[in-house]
């Protein structure tokens, strides 16, 4: 394995090797989280190669540290963004359930008036996850996040598909009341 700097450097060097290092360290990851939110082998990779790309187009003169969240990011934005594409068209993931289950405790889009901005609600969920034990912050992201399905929480975790459903549906629940507190609309 290479590590991150090393690749940083070599896409700094314009190398082509660069792009297939971050594909042998990272590309299954990206691979799961793309699939996860959009349930298509073929969208998911076109998803991987465009995060490549803007990879590559990005990095000079950004130095992202660290690598990976700023790839997953990448690949997790574009997916959102063909997700949407896809739904608009009628075609619908499992990730819908997982957005369906957060929009009963993040604010709606219409509460504008009294809506906290895109960064203060940012780091409020920031202070939020860094307030749940390993255990629960790590559920909840992986389910979130990168769009992990019930089953596979269960699996990783230990725990029945029922527990895990429970255990974040508490997890939003103690989101939800936190951004009550803070005067947020739900």
């Amino acid at each position: 394995m290479t590590d991150d700097g090393k690749l940083i450097e070599l896409f700094f060097e314009r190398s082509e090797q660069a792009v297939s290092l971050l594909d042998e360290k990272y590309g299954a990851v990206c691979r799961r989280t793309a699939r996860n939110i959009l349930s298509s082998e073929q969208d998911a990779e076109e998803c991987v190669s465009d995060a490549y790309l803007a990879v590559w187009n990005n990095i000079p003169p950004e130095r992202p540290d660290p690598l990976i969240a700023y790839l997953l990011k990448i690949v997790r934005n574009l997916s959102l963004k063909k997700h949407r594409a896809n739904t608009a068209l009628k075609r619908h993931s499992g990730y819908d359930a997982a957005l369906d289950e957060l929009s009963e405790c993040l604010p709606s889009p219409e509460s504008a008036d009294n809506a906290l901005d895109a960064r203060t609600l940012a780091a409020l969920i920031d202070r939020f996850l860094e307030g749940l034990d390993r255990e629960e912050r790590m559920l909840f992201v992986r389910r979130y996040w990168y769009g992990d399905g019930l089953g596979e929480l269960a699996k990783i975790f230990g725990i029945s598909r029922h527990a895990a459903s429970a255990r974040l549906y508490r997890t939003r629940e103690k989101l939800r009341i936190l951004l009550k507190k803070e005067g947020e609309e739900i």
